[in-house]
């Protein structure tokens, strides 16, 4: 694999948004919350009858079987492959890889289209056994874990801005945000949490 400078990896919507410690009155901490951009992000879309080609073009590509359903996620040597509609996939990995080139050797424009989304998405994580409280005061998602498996995703959002949330835990979350609202999304996570005391990481 090669590693390529990202545009991503230059500037971040968090810039000066500095690490803060606010405990609620009782002196706890129950939610921490780290931020971070992610340097490479790449979609792979197609229309409903080239989804079983690309589902064969994402495989060839990335050496194993892709998600076969929307929620699901699945670990590669590029990235995690997250299935996030019928016929969407998202790769995001943690170094600054060349994915939407590995993508397009593979996904051609008779199979469907593959866009680089590394400029476009942040994550946001959030953990502390009080962060599902935290995210129910935003986002309308069944947190249970019959209904909200781990290892899984969820499309949702609030106050009309769109989120991919990644259960990691129990009481573990990653969001990716789109980076136009990534800074305000971080102050309502940090607005709601401070009734259980929260924790911005650097």
């Amino acid at each position: 694999m090669v590693e390529v400078v990202s545009p991503a990896a230059r500037r971040s919507p968090f810039e000066g948004h500095a690490p803060t410690a606010r405990p609620n009155a009782a002196g706890d901490v129950g939610v921490r919350l780290h931020a971070a951009v992610l340097h490479s992000v790449t979609q792979a879309s197609t229309w409903i009858s080239g989804v079983s080609e690309l589902e064969r073009a994402l495989a060839s590509a990335l050496g194993q079987p892709v998600p076969a359903r929307t929620g699901q996620i699945q670990q590669s040597d590029h990235g995690l492959l997250v299935r996030t509609g019928p016929e969407e996939f998202l790769l995001i990995a943690e170094q600054a890889l060349d994915n939407t080139a590995l993508l397009r050797r593979h996904v051609t424009a008779q199979v469907g289209a593959v866009t680089d989304l590394s400029h476009a998405r942040c994550r946001i994580r959030i953990a502390g056994d009080r962060c599902r409280d935290t995210l129910s005061k935003l986002f309308p998602l069944d947190l249970r874990d019959a209904a909200f498996p781990l290892a899984q995703i969820r499309l949702t959002g609030h106050h009309h801005v769109p989120a991919l949330m990644h259960r990691m835990g129990r009481d573990q979350f990653d969001l990716y945000v789109l980076t136009t609202y990534a800074r305000d999304q971080l102050h309502a996570l940090v607005d709601a949490a401070l009734e259980y005391g929260v924790v911005v990481e650097s």
